[in-house]
């Protein structure tokens, strides 16, 4: 299953714009990635990987399959939302269950598109939304609290282990900071996760800008970038509007109209590897005459756990791991020209895989 990504934001931010665009690109991409609607308001679009061209140039490919991912449209959210505000309840419900959560702020004047709050201000939209995602935890875990010391005290090693937790994340809260400011060690990520907490997602903020701000930015998206330098996140400056129009248009004119605006690409294909990066993601691919292939893992994943990502019998039965580096794939014009100049590794099991990775397994079940 595709790891799904949030869109969250005030509304007539730009939000559902930006959305669409998702969507409308995935849909032109169809005659070489297959596009499907899961529900109207999830996308699932391919993740843009220029390497899986040259390689399938090379290796002769049939087909070119890319990573993919889900983008979410979560209901727009009003103040009060953690209370049921607006559509509250079905807002809190779908960024629980995404993985990552890419907030949209609206850096962009236009009299003709009101404003919720009355005023344009990035700073002040994107601390309503997490004041919500906030108040909502803080309730979620304060309910918790009772029950977990009842049975801590009668000894449920589990229950003590699990308060501990809530306590950590209640004292960021308490102090007017996400959940995602904790330092969990490694032997604590599970139980955290376990938690569910909606601010403890990795977050992404969004610029929304004018079209004439597309490239360079403006005022209001480089104080979100400040913002963002602080809390340890990244920053993705685009124009919903514009990437709704570059959606519609063929290769051809899309190239020509991205060089008018002084764009080397569409933004969204920024956002998409952004929230990939975000969740720590990589891809290693497999080329051969059928298809070119990006397969996702987690950055630090094993050949073994890579090879398990394709069949659960390859980890299984892995024996070694064929592993060649893109850039010596495409120097040496694939598999053969590679192992000739010896470039083609043997990996074990407890080998790291690299981003970029063309790899081919061996196993025996």
């Amino acid at each position: 299953m595709a790891l799904k990504v949030a869109i969250v934001g005030l509304p007539n931010v730009g939000k559902s714009t930006l959305f669409n665009a998702l969507t409308q690109t995935a849909a032109a991409q169809a005659a070489n990635y297959p596009f499907c609607t899961i529900e109207p308001n999830v996308g699932d679009v391919a993740v843009p990987e220029p390497r899986l061209e040259a390689l399938a140039k090379i290796a002769g490919s049939k087909e070119i399959i890319p990573s993919r991912m889900n983008f979410v449209d979560v209901a727009g959210l009003v103040r009060g939302a953690s209370k049921g505000e607006g559509l509250g309840n079905q807002f809190l419900a779908n960024i629980r269950d995404c993985d990552a959560v890419a907030f949209v702020a609206r850096c962009f004047e236009n009299d003709d598109i009101t404003h919720v709050e009355g005023r344009i201000d990035p700073l002040s939209d994107l601390d309503i939304i997490e004041t919500e995602l906030m108040l909502a935890d803080l309730e979620s875990l304060e309910k918790r609290v009772v029950n977990l010391e009842k049975r801590a005290k009668v000894g449920d090693k589990e229950s003590a282990a699990t308060l501990r937790l809530v306590k950590l994340a209640l004292d960021q809260l308490n102090e007017g900071r996400p959940a995602r400011a904790a330092k969990i060690d490694a032997e604590d990520e599970k139980g955290w996760r376990m938690l569910q907490l909606l601010t403890s997602k990795p977050a992404l903020y969004v610029c929304n800008v004018d079209e004439a701000s597309a490239a360079t930015g403006n005022e209001l998206s480089e104080k979100v970038a400040q913002k963002a330098r602080q809390d340890g996140a990244e920053t993705v400056v685009i124009s919903a509007q514009i990437e709704a129009e570059i959606a519609l248009l063929d290769a051809e004119e899309r190239t020509e109209f991205l060089e008018t605006l002084g764009l080397e690409e569409p933004g969204l294909n920024r956002l998409i590897r952004e929230a990939y990066k975000l969740l720590g993601l990589q891809s290693y691919f497999t080329a051969g005459p059928k298809e070119a292939r990006a397969w996702t893992i987690p950055v630090g994943a094993t050949a073994p756990q890579a090879a398990g990502v394709i069949h659960t019998d390859f980890e299984k039965g892995f024996i070694r791991a064929e592993t060649i580096a893109f850039e010596d794939y495409v120097k040496f014009n694939g598999e053969a020209g590679a192992r000739e100049a010896g470039k083609l590794r043997q990996e074990g099991k407890e080998y790291v895989v690299h981003d970029g990775d063309v790899m081919n397994f061996r196993f025996n079940v």
